[in-house]
């Protein structure tokens, strides 16, 4: 996460094999391209098998990076805050990288709205 320091950042642990994690997708993508201007980085983290992964990002495309967290991302999402291992799973850093909110659950645009405003 080091690389990511310096500007925001909106972290998304998810799985193809979570439903409201594919669908809060799209809206994560549409975040991006309306942010990264703004400075906003998104990168998505796949607590799934890499070629699961692979297939599903061929068929919905994401302009934001995503990691192959494997299953050692859930000890990456716990020590983020994620204490039950639930996806989807997101965290809001600051460019300073402190936690700045964490979200159990699908993103709501009400959720991307507040967040657009941290710094």
């Amino acid at each position: 996460l080091k690389s990511f320091s310096g500007k925001p950042l909106l972290l998304n642990f998810w799985a193809t094999w979570c439903p409201p994690c594919v669908e809060e997708l799209p809206m994560l993508n549409a975040f991006y391209r309306e942010h990264a201007a703004k400075g906003w980085q998104v990168l998505g983290l796949a607590i799934d098998q890499p070629s699961a992964v692979r297939k599903f990002l061929a068929r919905l495309p994401l302009e934001f990076p995503v990691g192959l967290a494997g299953l050692g991302g859930t000890d990456l999402g716990r020590s983020l805050g994620n204490l039950t291992g639930g996806l989807p799973f997101t965290v809001v850093l600051g460019a300073a990288g402190r936690v700045l909110h964490r979200k159990m659950g699908q993103v709501t645009p009400q959720d991307l709205q507040q967040w657009a405003s941290l710094r």
